[in-house]
């Protein structure tokens, strides 16, 4: 007989789980498709964590949580299931229970910025809160106070790098990179462009532009299993990197001249280890798109190092002070590599905010997350959820240290 309802509650008895959430299948035009949901680890902290529609509460849990909580218009479910995970874990049962009526067709790529939505702000705020609070209940919160950042901690060739991490990209890897030239600073920069071994004819185009601007730095690593974070850390570290070292997609563009004296000018004005700026989301032929602006307003200094741990990502382009970025080096993955370095970074070091548009990120059909499967999907979850509970238990850590200390 297939399990019931009574057996899983039972199960969740026995195990003492505080809360319990099961796999189910989709209806799909008639057809009934498994949708596999992902675990839950204590860095499971974003407000949209896919549960599905049908989670079982210990009694005892829930009245305990409910009797402590304020009264939401929004985050009333969320504030409980996180109490809920500070009292026990929280179960995944990989059995499929029910069936949900597939309603939302949206590719992946069309549903990620959806808590961006400037009619979600109310929403946003409140949900901030909650887990804040909850960061402060479980000793993972970081007030706002920063290490100071000098800004002389050793010699580099050039003030600055643009990095360019690219594998078969032959369609657009030769506009990114004159992207990255026609940059006008009042100081020297260069390109180093990261080849992971591209076989469609992107190696070649790279030679190229070499040939005509020796201000382009061609690395092919020895590795053959690197991520675009191992990359990245092929860049970072090699002699011919600058003082900072900024992002620059494959398929992306700056979205003016401007962009890399403006990326400079905001460390030193901000005092920061890292900056972030925004971007405009447009198709392959730079036109426009929803969502269009990304700017993560949400960011604030009070707090952004602590809702950072509540959204997946804190946008682009990304720059980093070099000599900190060696101490640290992204981890060796393609999904996740630049989060994992923020949270990182923001530890214990100022990130530095630009809201006007220095990017145009192109949404085209090979874009790495342009129609993720469901199973892809529950991957990247996963990934992100496991980088945040390393970091929450880093933060634990340092809590921990700075009452020893005092």
């Amino acid at each position: 007989d297939p399990p019931t309802l009574e057996h899983f509650c039972s199960f969740i008895g026995a195990s003492q789980a505080s809360m319990a959430y099961f796999n189910y299948y989709q209806l799909m035009n008639e057809t009934r498709i498994p949708h596999p949901l992902p675990d839950y680890y204590q860095g499971s902290l974003c407000d949209n964590f896919d549960f599905g529609a049908f989670q079982i509460y210990r009694s005892d849990v829930l009245k305990k949580a409910a009797s402590a909580m304020p009264s939401y218009r929004f985050a009333g479910l969320y504030d409980l299931r996180l109490r809920a995970s500070e009292v026990s874990r929280i179960e995944h049962v990989n059995d499929y229970l029910y069936t949900v009526v597939q309603t939302d067709f949206r590719r992946s790529g069309e549903k990620q910025f959806d808590y961006l939505d400037a009619h979600n702000r109310e929403a946003q705020l409140e949900m901030e809160e909650v887990c804040t609070q909850h960061l402060k209940r479980i000793d993972a919160y970081l007030p706002p106070s920063f290490l100071p950042v000098s800004f002389d901690e050793a010699d580099f060739p050039l003030e600055a790098s643009i990095i360019i991490p690219v594998k078969n990209r032959a369609k657009t890897i030769a506009d990114a990179i004159h992207s990255g030239l026609e940059q006008q600073t009042s100081f020297p920069f260069n390109l180093i462009v990261v080849d992971n071994h591209s076989t469609d004819g992107t190696t070649q185009i790279i030679n190229d532009c070499t040939c005509r601007d020796n201000r382009v730095v061609h690395l092919i690593p020895q590795q053959e299993n690197l991520g675009i974070g191992g990359c990245w850390n092929e860049a970072v570290n090699h002699q011919l990197c600058g003082k900072f070292a900024v992002q620059l997609d494959s398929d992306d563009l700056y979205s003016s001249p401007n962009t890399l004296q403006t990326i400079v000018n905001a460390f030193y004005e901000q005092g920061c280890a890292m900056t972030v700026g925004s971007y405009l989301t447009t198709d392959f032929n730079l036109t426009p798109i929803p969502p269009g602006i990304i700017d993560h307003r949400e960011w604030t200094d009070e707090n952004g190092r602590n809702n950072a741990l509540r959204i997946n990502g804190l946008g682009a382009p990304r720059a980093f002070y070099t000599p900190l970025y060696r101490k640290i080096n992204a981890p060796n993955i393609s999904y996740g590599e630049d989060y994992a370095l923020g949270l990182a970074f923001s530890r214990d070091y100022r990130i530095g905010r630009i809201y006007d548009v220095l990017y145009l990120c192109r949404r085209w059909e090979e874009n790495s997350d342009a129609d993720l499967d469901l199973n892809r999907i529950r991957l990247n979850s996963e990934m992100k959820d496991s980088i945040r509970t390393k970091e929450i238990y880093a933060r634990i850590h340092k809590n921990s240290d700075l009452i020893s200390k005092s």
